[in-house]
Parts: structure tokens; sequence; C-alpha cells
């Protein structure tokens, strides 16, 4: 019987369009984040969008995606851009702004 291994966590990197500077976006995913256990980071991207890179359990990165396409309340997503972010020593934990 083979043992056991813990899955590898699921890592992914969002890019979000729309308003979502000025609003409280970046401390909403961090607070959404940081509920779920997340390790990663937020930042505002020069050209408007926000960029996120979480790594977790595969549910809590879904929870996280579902949350940052809804947004909070101030803000209006117009596009999300879901990829699957490469391992690296770079997701700090806990999630953090950048």
């Amino acid at each position: 019987m083979g043992e056991l291994r813990p899955a590898e966590p699921l890592r992914r990197r969002l890019i979000v369009d729309g308003l979502v500077q000025g609003v409280g976006f970046r401390a909403f995913v961090v607070r959404t984040a940081r509920g779920l256990g997340l390790a990663g980071w937020v930042r505002n991207r020069p050209d408007g969008r926000v960029e996120v890179l979480c790594e977790g359990p595969d549910e809590a990165v879904e929870a996280l995606t579902r949350a940052v396409e809804a947004g909070p309340p101030h803000a209006a997503i117009t596009a999300l851009t879901v990829a699957p972010a490469e391992p690296a020593d770079e997701f700090p934990f806990p999630f953090d702004v950048r």
C-alpha cells in the first residue's frame, strides 16, 4: 500500500480589471485571503489593474477567486484573468500587500 502524501498547494495568479484601485480592494483581498489561510500577496499595477498571487488548498484558492471576482462594495470588476502560477519561494504567509 502506497504512502499518502499531502496534495501540492494550488498556486494562482489573478489579474483584476475595472474600478479596483482606491476603493479598498487590496485590503478586501488581504482580509479574505488571511481568513482562508492563504499565502501570497496583492498589489496595484501601474496600468490600473490589481494583481493577486495566492497559494493554498484548492478549496481556499477557489473561494478567494470567487470573492475577488465579486469584489468589495465600491469596486466594479470588468474582467478577471486567472492563470496558474509557478512554484516560488516568494509567497509570504500571512497574505500581504506589496
